[in-house]
């Protein structure tokens, strides 16, 4: 439901398929003099005066939202409300004013049209979605990240443009926030019924189910540091992402897989009347990705390869590292093939680039940037530097690329960009032994307090170092004293006070929500967690293999090491045979096989597992009423499922 108002009061915050709730709100404090003086150093480092995106991002507007999104209940999914305190207004000095400027131009929300029959909705979710005007119906691209703020955005262009039906649906790439609004716009049984094509990349549907799963939990835990999705909305909390504002509140995810797969380098197909030339792109920003260039509009859809931020080599969150090199090959062959074509390039944030000299310089500054963070690492590799004296060494990018402001650390950084390449190539250990096998955080902070000459003196000098500005020296010295003395209420209070006076003066919308998140925590203590299913079309479209995978992570190896089974697992209704093996501690499976002896034997359908996955029922219950059947160690297998591990979606992060 939409409703046509700015709220002004946050609802109990909530990430995808966690719901939050958080201590009341922390006691910010004002930015010191070293932050103000240097915030107001921004001022001459960049080209300010330069409003051409302010211009870019408006152009277009037939409507601005300024309204909030619910769930249909009176709780807000969205609500563009709670970031009215950025308009109109000079950076204050608890932002820092580059990161003021990307925030104020990702509030720029409604409907935009980028080009006649191509259409944008901004500013009702972290990402864009796209509507390509077609003979007689709609192509939507990328439906935003929940079904509440997708319906919203569909009805916002209908309200002014003629109401035809979705005739089909692309997701450019299979990150969760352009897909996961599908059924605001589709209905599934019209895509059963043909009504409607699913058009993705190859490798879409695994890639968008399996790459949070392993390690969703402790993903999920450090999303909420990056998103800021604990922080109250202001000058002293979250004011952007990045990428765009932020990221929706519990709002449904939902998921309808492709019907058709994009599987070759370069592939062109007519929809609905509308000529499309798509150009995978994988191992670029997603590992499954591709750019799209529509002839009839000279328009050229850069899906996340090219953002008007520098985007993430590996994000704070944690992913596998991306490829850098790849990366900016793909950019380039956007370039020579589309260079000369496009009047008009779009990507699925932030605002389009018009002209096609623009297009060229854009593209070409955007490869020169990642082909930069990737060679001149290696360069430093080479050199024998690691991981944080590159960072330290490389901390700009060449002149004339740092100074546009689409290269921007806004959500990626340099810093922690070139750590993520020396990761990719060279791994964790930075070839000094030192560092090979080093103390754990809590006992190594003990011996370092010890030698500091205990905790008076940590924080004499921790002090020291605030008054004169030092603030990562503080955050370091006094992360060694929180992890020695977590109950220290004044070591605990100085880091958050150098927590917080980094992040206002972070340029990047990321590290700002993080060190603010960790300044809350430290003061608050860990928010409670409750559980939620916000996505359980992802939970039904896990593979039984998937499933197996998950239930490894699970298992405790060593309380299971003396424990040999195996086990024949069959789903009827997929007539699917999957032969399990715990030997070791350690859970493998089989695709399409079966033991010759097991010890188990487990028949049932992959629904009534969904079912069991989403908390309608429980593996004990339905096996006891016959909705599972078990043959041979019906208690062993009994067992080996009830003692795994649960994981801990609020585990500490700035504390023991």
């Amino acid at each position: 439901m939409l409703v046509r108002r700015p709220a002004r009061v946050l609802l109990a915050l909530t990430l995808l398929a966690q719901s939050i709730t958080a201590s009341a709100a922390p006691s910010a404090k004002d930015a010191t003099e070293m932050t103000r003086a240097s915030n107001l150093q921004w001022l001459q480092r960049l080209p300010f005066a330069d409003r051409a995106d302010f211009e870019a991002a408006q152009r277009g507007l037939l409507e601005r939202f300024d309204g909030m999104v619910d769930n249909g209940k009176g709780q807000a999914v969205w609500d563009r409300g709670t970031y009215a305190f950025l308009d109109g207004r000079e950076a204050p000095a608890t932002v820092n004013p580059s990161l003021w400027r990307i925030a104020q131009l990702n509030n720029m929300a409604g409907l935009f049209q980028v080009t006649e029959g191509v259409y944008q909705v901004r500013g009702l979710d972290l990402a864009n979605m796209t509507l390509i005007e077609g003979e007689k119906g709609l192509i939507v691209m990328d439906p935003l990240l929940t079904v509440e703020t997708a319906r919203a955005g569909l009805e916002l262009y209908f309200k002014h443009r003629p109401r035809r039906p979705v005739v089909a649906v692309i997701y450019t790439h299979s990150h969760i926030d352009h897909f996961g609004g599908v059924r605001g716009v589709v209905d599934e049984a019209d895509v059963k019924a043909g009504k409607v094509q699913v058009i993705a990349p190859s490798g879409f549907f695994e890639h968008a189910v399996s790459e949070n799963v392993l390690a969703g939990p402790a993903m999920k835990r450090r999303a909420q540091y990056m998103y800021g999705s604990l922080l109250s909305r202001g000058e002293r909390g979250q004011v952007d992402a990045g990428l765009g504002k932020g990221v929706p509140t519990g709002g449904t995810v939902s998921l309808i897989a492709p019907t058709v797969e994009i599987a070759q380098q370069l592939e062109t197909r007519t929809i609905d009347g509308v000529e499309i030339e798509f150009q995978l792109t994988p191992g670029t920003e997603a590992p499954a990705e591709m750019n799209l260039y529509f002839p009839r509009f000279k328009t050229l859809c850069m899906a996340e390869n090219a953002t008007h931020v520098q985007h993430n080599v590996l994000t704070l969150r944690g992913a596998l590292v991306r490829d850098p090199k790849i990366w900016a090959q793909y950019l380039d062959e956007a370039l020579v093939r589309y260079g000369d074509k496009a009047e008009v390039l779009f990507a699925q944030h932030h605002w389009p680039t018009w002209g096609q000299q623009e297009i060229r310089e854009y593209l070409a500054d955007q490869r020169d940037m990642y082909a930069f963070i990737d060679s001149q690492t290696l360069r430093l590799i080479n050199q024998g530097l690691t991981p944080t004296e590159i960072a330290q060494r490389l901390d700009s990018l060449p002149p004339r690329l740092a100074s546009k402001w689409y290269s921007r650390d806004y959500y990626g950084s340099l810093s922690h960009n070139v750590r993520a390449v020396y990761q990719r190539y060279m791994g964790f250990y930075d070839g000094n032994p030192a560092n090979l096998n080093p103390l754990p955080p809590e006992d190594a902070g003990k011996r370092y307090v010890e030698v500091m000459g205990g905790a008076d003196q940590v924080l004499a000098n921790a002090r020291k170092a605030f008054a004169a500005g030092d603030y990562r020296w503080v955050a370091q010295l006094t992360n060694h004293l929180v992890f020695a003395q977590p109950d220290n209420a004044e070591a605990r209070d100085l880091q958050a006070d150098a927590l917080e006076q980094l992040g206002y003066q972070s340029e990047n919308a990321t590290w700002r929500n993080a060190y603010l998140s960790g300044a809350q925590e430290l003061r608050q203590g860990v928010a409670l967690a409750k559980g939620g299913n916000g996505a359980p079309d992802l939970v039904r479209a896990l593979t039984p293999s998937m499933f197996f995978d998950y239930l490894a992570v699970r298992i405790d190896a060593m309380k299971s090491a003396d424990e040999d089974l195996r086990i024949n697992w069959r789903f009827t209704d997929l007539n699917e045979d999957y032969a399990l093996t715990l030997r070791n501690g350690v859970l493998t499976h089989r695709n399409g096989a079966r033991h010759a002896a097991p010890e188990i034997s487990v028949a049932m359908t992959k629904a009534l597992l969904d079912r069991i996955a989403l908390k309608e029922t429980g593996f004990l219950k339905e096996s006891t009423i016959g909705g599972i059947t078990i043959e041979g160690g019906r208690l062993k297998l009994l067992k080996l499922l009830g003692g795994l591990d649960e994981p801990n979606g609020q585990f500490n992060l700035v504390t023991p």
